[in-house]
């Protein structure tokens, strides 16, 4: 039997049909979404009716993955009352803080939802909304998330509305170990309450599409990755894309008081411990436009200078940070001289990424006492020759990357074959991971002594541009 993974992104939906016997990629279609960190959600419904055009109907089975977090506010009569707020619109950071103290701190946040509230989470820009926008506040009758409404969009007139408690973890209105949504946090963040989606496990059938084929509940576009690359505790999956994502799988919940750590529920049953960063993979694309380069070009700059570029050292948060938690930071380079390269340029900026990126597996072992001795690298970045020969050292682990590939949409299809199967696990199909060819998975003694200095040296620039996050006067 067939089945259809989709992963709607924050840039397009990406539609990959897979055999559910063994995870083969049969076909694949994708459809690009509108630009910005607000978007109107109807967009998105084009785009998948565009993407799964001709895959939907050879499916048996359908599941959606989706981009965590966003806003979807509906009125009485379902349509959206405004543009959908992404995650990485960071204008609510002030209402985060107010929500977090309101919940008595950090910690009692933590303790109650898994994570600590940063402009990412949802209930955060419904108290954006509800202060900024209160005509519109008072309109909103129902809250999805992105892939609830892409779901609701392909299930069968009168299909109530649903989703998975991995993706409904993220909200900042639910209750990861309970499995059950925390009502009175949405009265607290919208002013009044609004229906909310029937959460529904990724073993079962959420409904069926106008055509018959079994709809699952569907997923956050990390859960779904990590469900697709088959993640275990013994692994720590990196994703370099527009975000930056460092997850690994655990039986048991985590809550961290710093907030550096999110408590999300997994797709399977179990929890995904993640580190989430803003910026990522345009720490490298800035240095491409700025040295007039492409990929390839920037990854032999920065392979062609030493380690530590010569004293260059960044702060890349460009776009402000999630975590750390610095939503108007902005980048700043040190150590320039003038005997600074081009190659030292490029260098710099690989370097950054990798050190934003450790500190983040780094987290995770803190707070899951789990050590995993494997990274995964996924996504866009990931196929960048530097950051392959650069990783294994700076993150001081064995690094293999993903095959290339729709790893989310995958992941959306190894749900959609599970809840057509009715089984009690998932389908056991093959890890799609390898080693570059040439590349040494393992740091040896010189290259963790190298790795271990540029992290060192990450470290005391940004604690030397202090809580800001940048230079100021």
């Amino acid at each position: 039997m067939l089945v259809l993974g989709v992963d709607s992104s924050t840039q397009s939906t990406k539609a990959v049909l897979v055999d559910a016997d063994d995870g083969t990629v049969l076909a694949s279609r994708c459809a690009p979404h509108p630009p910005g960190t607000e978007v109107d959600p109807r967009a998105w419904l084009d785009a998948v009716d565009t993407a799964a055009d001709g895959l939907l109907e050879r499916a048996a089975a359908v599941a959606v993955a989706g981009q965590q977090h966003g806003l979807v506010a509906l009125d009485s009569a379902a349509e959206p009352v405004r543009p959908a707020l992404l995650w990485n619109d960071t204008r609510s950071a002030p209402q985060a803080r107010a929500l977090v103290a309101e919940l008595g701190g950090p910690a009692a946040c933590a303790a109650a939802l898994g994570s600590v509230l940063v402009a990412s989470f949802t209930a955060t820009k419904l108290r954006w909304l509800a202060e900024n926008e209160p005509d519109n506040a008072a309109r909103v009758a129902r809250v999805l998330l992105p892939h609830d409404y892409v779901s609701a969009h392909l299930a069968a007139p009168g299909t109530p509305v649903f989703t998975d408690r991995g993706d409904a973890s993220g909200t900042g209105y639910f209750d990861a170990v309970a499995g059950a949504w925390r009502e009175d946090l949405l009265v607290a963040a919208l002013g009044h309450g609004a229906e909310l989606p029937v959460v529904v496990p990724s073993h079962t059938a959420a409904g069926a599409t106008g055509a018959g084929a079994v709809l699952a509940a569907g997923t956050g576009d990390n859960m779904a990755a990590a469900l697709g690359l088959g993640l275990s505790g013994d692994d720590v999956l990196v994703s370099i894309g527009t975000s930056g994502v460092a997850s690994t799988v655990a039986a048991d919940p985590v809550a961290d008081p710093t907030g550096a750590v999110t408590g999300f529920a997994d797709a399977a049953g179990g929890y995904l411990p993640l580190v989430a960063t803003i910026n990522a993979v345009e720490i490298l694309g800035l240095p491409e436009r700025l040295l007039g380069v492409d990929h390839e070009q920037l990854a032999d700059l920065a392979l062609s200078a030493a380690p530590g570029a010569g004293g260059l050292v960044v702060s890349p948060y460009y776009g402000g940070e999630r975590t750390p938690d610095l939503p108007h930071a902005t980048g700043t380079w040190a150590g320039l001289s003038p005997a600074t390269s081009r190659a030292d340029v490029a260098r710099a900026a690989v370097e950054a990424l990798l050190c934003s990126l450790a500190e983040a597996t780094d987290a995770l072992t803190a707070q899951t006492g789990q050590d995993p001795q494997r990274v995964i690298l996924v996504g866009g970045g990931s196929a960048n020759r530097a950051v392959q020969v650069l990783a294994p050292a700076i993150l001081d682990r064995q690094v293999l990357v993903a095959e290339p590939g729709e790893h989310v949409a995958r992941g959306a299809a190894r749900q959609a074959a599970w809840a057509l199967s009715g089984r009690s696990s998932p389908p056991d199909w093959p890890l799609p991971v390898h080693l570059p060819p040439g590349r040494q998975p393992t740091p040896d003694a010189e290259q963790r002594a190298d790795g271990a200095e540029v992290r060192r040296r990450y470290a005391a620039l940004r604690e030397r541009l202090g809580p800001a996050g940048l230079a100021g006067p």
